[in-house]
């Protein structure tokens, strides 16, 4: 006798039948997960190129003269604002000024390696800048310092807020 009127033959046989009809989703599923289980071994490699952290921060002049400016490098962006975008020293020689050839005030797609900053512009990837960093002093008056040259000219920007 069946409680409260339940067939359980009928349940069965109805899944069985269900079972029958769904078993080639089945194998296919356990057979798509048992490729993508195969091809991931547990690690996560992240493609993406960004900035060493020691350069994230806000970055400005330290000293006086011809150009002044500052630089925001982010994880994955650089800003450069200021270098008188039109502006040409007094002698005329272009070549000295810092970041001269990127637009300013836009967050630019950029990534660093072992001393040399890269910087994509147009989409276009661009030579890669050479910088030296250090830290001097000691706490609490420790700086941090990015040290460039363009054209043969020093240019030294000290950090004013770490990312």
């Amino acid at each position: 006798m069946e409680p409260d009127g339940v067939n359980f033959r009928k349940l069965l046989e109805k899944a069985k039948l269900y079972m029958k009809n769904y078993k080639p989703i089945a194998v296919c599923l356990i057979l798509l997960s048992s490729l993508f289980i195969g091809t991931c071994d547990g690690t996560y490699t992240d493609d993406t190129k960004s900035f060493d952290k020691k350069l994230r921060g806000t970055w400005v002049s330290n000293e006086t003269g011809l150009y002044s400016g500052s630089l925001k490098i982010e994880s994955y962006t650089i800003t450069i604002d200021g270098y008188g975008e039109d502006w040409t020293s007094l002698v005329g020689d272009d070549s000295r000024r810092p970041f001269k050839d990127f637009p300013k005030r836009l967050p630019l797609p950029g990534y660093s390696e072992e001393g040399v900053i890269y910087i994509t512009y147009n989409d276009t990837p661009q030579d890669g800048i050479h910088f030296t960093y250090s830290e001097v002093g000691s706490y609490p008056q420790k700086y941090k310092l990015l040290e460039f040259s363009f054209g043969g000219r020093r240019e030294t920007l000290q950090c004013k807020a770490d990312y």
